[in-house]
């Protein structure tokens, strides 16, 4: 049912159009043209992301990163394996399906450690790049507490995937 959802929106879309008496075209160009704006006025705030993120990651500092919360993250109950989805899900969605993908290659989508990390990747978000794009788009400087609040909730997110994987293991529901 999902496969047709977007399809069949799509003809509702060009069918109300057509009754309306509408060029469609032209209004797909009108859009795109309305949009490119907002494209140009973001780009500089994706890219110092972007950049940022590359530079953590090829320094080094991510490595460091890991090893140094390896210790008091194990004495959590959080398997190494997860630190760098973790630290990467708040910069970067592409770089934390990677490590999603590598973790379902390495254990199992039914193991502890593919669970916990599908449960973080669904209940966590990329702070970084959602806020430079929502608030760059609309030329906000100064966001108060919502990278606080959002980083909050992806700690808790983090320790909720921790929970639900071992509630879900320890009563046994996969043979």
């Amino acid at each position: 049912m999902s496969a047709f959802i977007i399809p069949v929106m799509v003809l509702a879309l060009i069918a109300y159009a057509l009754i309306k008496r509408v060029n469609i075209y032209d209004a797909f160009i009108e859009g795109a043209r309305e949009g490119l704006p907002v494209v140009i006025n973001v780009l500089p705030y994706i890219a110092a992301i972007l950049l940022s993120l590359n530079l953590f990651r090829d320094s080094g500092a991510l490595g460091a990163l890991i090893d140094i919360l390896d210790g008091p993250l194990k004495s959590i109950g959080m398997p190494a394996e997860l630190t760098p989805l973790a630290l990467l899900r708040p910069l970067s969605g592409g770089a934390s399906l990677g490590i999603l993908a590598d973790i379902y290659a390495n254990y199992g989508t039914e193991s502890f450690i593919g669970l916990a990390a599908s449960v973080m990747m669904g209940s966590s978000e990329t702070i970084f790049y959602t806020l430079a794009l929502y608030f760059g788009c609309v030329n906000i400087t100064k966001t108060r507490y919502t990278l606080p609040a959002s980083l909050l909730a992806t700690l808790a997110g983090i320790i909720a995937s921790l929970v639900f994987a071992h509630l879900f293991f320890t009563r046994s529901v996969i043979p």
